[in-house]
């Protein structure tokens, strides 16, 4: 009874070591495990990324809807250059006789009415506020176009960067196989070299241990590779991981203009530096809206309106009235004096602002244009560092295979190796998301 009680695992310890082992096995068996898990990826290009990446993003939704109220705005602008159109209609049931409020005597009327009326009016002359007004819409709708550019240049960025990490991580894990591949030689020969004396167990040791640090390497690019997968997964509206096509090696492009040139160009289209104009334009037209409340305004309306006793359109009494008015607010507790100080400091904090975009948008693409140069000197010197590590691990093989080195210098060799392939890999990468980011800044493909 107390047997049948026991869990399994107390009573066959064996089964859970062999679950443990076999699932350890699993993990650290090379193209096992994590490496599976990516072969059933989704798979897409970096141009299906981007496309679909504009058509999920919230700040490209939202910066598209800011187009669309701004538009809606400026035709607002433009409609009250138009006169004001309006209809009633209206019937009413009472009583025949009625009584005179005022003389308190009872007369005979009609017990059933019925009016209707056509009247327009129109803005004569505002101050300046209409010619203000649209101007200030037409300045902000420009704003939010520019907007719209700059944060689907962003997005780009976004799903760019992550393309790229997760061919990074895909890079990182090429280099942890051929390191493992080379570990498992190593260890062969250390294994050889141990049997005909010529070695001693430290030598097999330091071997397995090295096969061993690369198959660690290899599960941390594969986990990196499955978060990379995630996140572009996240930014391109899937609910999964999410691989990317290898890229074509494309190590260096140069610009046909020079760094000045290219500099000059970006900070005079770039849509940050747009933006920031068209929100300086709407500033100096708010100034001028808030000033035209100093002027008068003259306004010209008519109707026309008709009344009948029956519910027919023939007979009845028709009237009608033209009115041309002026009014002027003499004194409204110095509340225009507050609205033209507000819409002043707003210009002058636009100036500023468009003044700072500037200058940090120079510092950008002056950064963006030196880290295109750091990535790719990088990417010329870890190309002959590969060339020349995997050389010199050749001699090292060689040697340990005649017996003239230690496995010391052996592993040396082959670390150093990884080493430059590592950076070979990330350098490119880097050239790519320098590049990708300048490309954000000016909003277009260079």
């Amino acid at each position: 009874m107390k047997n049948a009680q026991t869990p399994w695992w107390k009573r066959q310890p064996y089964r859970m070591t062999a679950l443990a082992l076999g699932f350890l096995g699993l993990v650290t068996a090379p193209g096992v495990g994590l490496a599976q898990a990516t072969t059933t990826m989704t798979t897409v290009s970096l141009e299906e990324a981007i496309a679909r990446a504009l058509k999920t993003s919230p700040q490209v939704a939202q910066a598209a809807g800011t187009v669309t109220t701004t538009g809606a705005a400026e035709r607002s602008a433009f409609g009250a250059y138009l006169p004001n159109l309006s209809a009633s209609a209206n019937s009413s049931l009472a009583s025949s006789q009625r009584l005179d409020p005022t003389t308190g005597a009872v007369f005979n009327a009609p017990s059933d009415t019925y009016s209707a009326g056509l009247s327009a009016s129109w803005n004569v002359f505002t101050g300046g506020q209409r010619g203000a007004t649209s101007k200030q819409a037409q300045a902000r709708s420009s704003a939010a176009r520019a907007g719209l550019i700059a944060q689907r240049a962003s997005a780009v960025l976004d799903v760019e960067r992550s393309y790229y990490e997760v061919l990074r991580a895909g890079g990182l894990e090429e280099v942890a196989r051929s390191r493992i591949e080379r570990a498992k030689q190593n260890a062969e020969a250390a294994d050889r070299r141990l049997a005909v004396g010529s070695a001693t167990r430290s030598d097999v040791l330091r071997a397995k241990y090295d096969l061993t640090a690369a198959q660690e390497a290899l599960l941390s690019a594969q986990t990196q590779h499955a978060a990379a997968a995630l996140s572009l997964g996240r930014l391109i509206g899937e609910d999964g991981p999410v691989d990317a096509q290898p890229l074509e090696l494309q190590d260096v492009s140069t610009f046909a203009l020079t760094d000045e040139a290219l500099t000059d160009e970006i900070t005079a289209q770039a849509p940050s530096i747009q933006a920031a104009e068209a929100d300086l334009r709407a500033a100096e037209a708010s100034v001028k809206v808030a000033r035209s409340s100093y002027l008068p305004t003259v306004r010209l309306s008519g109707g026309y309106d008709w009344f009948n006793d029956e519910p027919a359109f023939n007979g009845g009494r028709t009237s009608w009235s033209v009115r041309l008015g002026l009014s002027y607010p003499i004194f409204d507790g110095f509340v225009r004096e507050e609205r033209v100080v507000s819409a002043r400091t707003q210009a002058s904090v636009a100036q500023a602002t468009l003044s700072d975009t500037r200058r940090a948008l120079r510092s950008s693409v002056g950064t963006s244009l030196n880290q295109l140069k750091l990535a790719s000197n990088r990417i010329a010197l870890a190309t002959e560092s590969v060339a020349v590590a995997q050389e010199d691990l050749k001699v090292q093989q060689e040697r340990y295979k005649l017996g003239a080195t230690t496995i010391i210098e052996l592993l040396t060799s082959q670390e150093n190796l990884v080493t430059a392939e590592i950076n070979l890999v990330a350098s490119r990468f880097d050239y790519r998301i320098a590049r990708a980011e300048l490309e954000a800044l000016a909003g277009r493909p260079l």
